[in-house]
């Protein structure tokens, strides 16, 4: 598929500079990633696809949904044969101490972009996406980034150095279209790194069990989406009727929603390689809300 344009931070403006605001505050991250990014290219189906994401991203059974993708990505990455990328190369205390926060960063944020496409790509073919609970009325988690989370920081898609872009494409043609994943792009701030990583993590791409533990996570999320406390309003027609190219908005998100099991595998192969990597360094604390506001929201 072409490459579809990315919305940087720099170029968002209106509604979507709004919405990565929220985004980044809901799902608690530093930066707005990649797959965000190829959404809001489509700036009205962007804004109506939050408006009716919002009231499940922001709750406790969101984020436990994403837990368990993440739980379900180590426990198939444990039993393969260990990955040896940590050990491999030399790295500073520092860089160490920076490499394992970019692996948290993602740890946190890829299981949470995986159950929203899935959520996402069903309702876009007409697949009911959560239950039918009035909003508002489970428990929610506070906004807001976590202090120690690391910074979201890349080098370019399109870097200089022509080790990294021979990397870099192999990798976009490797784990799936529609751009490169931004937690290969951070980690390529330590290219040795990423270079002894990536030739570890593409020979297993190509394994008939990497493909069905691909697919058997696909599913997950798809479960986990389905099982929403609210209901996903979204579909092809109302895509349409806002003036976006449905057909288009449908082809980026069914490839996000292929690949990001393929990336939530591979990162759980790194995180268990790195040692002391946390498997939930950044929970959530629940939202005080008033009762007149919980009353509210019963009516």
């Amino acid at each position: 598929m072409a490459l579809t344009r990315q919305v940087s931070k720099r170029e968002a403006e209106g509604e979507v500079e709004r919405i990565y605001h929220e985004l980044q505050q809901t799902l608690r991250v530093t930066g707005v990633d990649v797959s965000l990014r190829m959404w809001a290219a489509f700036p009205r189906f962007f804004e109506a696809m939050w408006e009716t994401l919002l009231p499940n991203v922001e709750t406790r059974a969101f984020e436990k949904a994403a837990d368990n993708l993440r739980d379900e990505a180590l426990e198939v990455a444990a039993d393969w044969e260990p990955l040896g990328a940590w050990d491999a190369v030399t790295l500073g205390a520092s860089q160490r101490f920076h490499v394992k926060g970019v692996l948290e960063l993602y740890g946190a944020l890829q299981p949470k972009v995986l159950l929203m496409a899935s959520a996402v790509r069903l309702a876009l073919t007409d697949e009911p996406v959560g239950l039918k609970g009035v909003p508002g009325t489970v428990e929610r988690l506070e906004r807001g980034v976590p202090p120690r989370m690391a910074a979201m920081e890349w080098v370019p898609d399109r870097p200089d150095d022509p080790r990294l872009r021979a990397l870099f494409s192999d990798v976009v043609k490797s784990v799936g279209p529609p751009a490169v994943p931004g937690e290969f792009r951070a980690l390529a701030l330590w290219p040795e790194y990423l270079e002894a990583a990536w030739r570890r993590l593409k020979p297993k791409l190509r394994e008939d069990e990497f493909t069905q533990e691909v697919e058997s996570l696909r599913q997950s999320a798809r479960r986990q989406a389905r099982a929403l406390p609210y209901e996903v309003v979204l579909s092809r027609e109302r895509v349409h009727a806002l003036g976006e190219d449905a057909a288009a908005v449908f082809r980026v998100t069914d490839a996000l929603e292929r690949r990001l099991p393929v990336l939530l595998l591979n990162l759980a192969q790194l995180m268990l390689d790195a040692p002391e990597v946390e498997r939930h360094p950044f929970p959530g604390a629940t939202r005080r809300v008033p009762a007149w506001a919980a009353e509210e929201a019963l009516r």
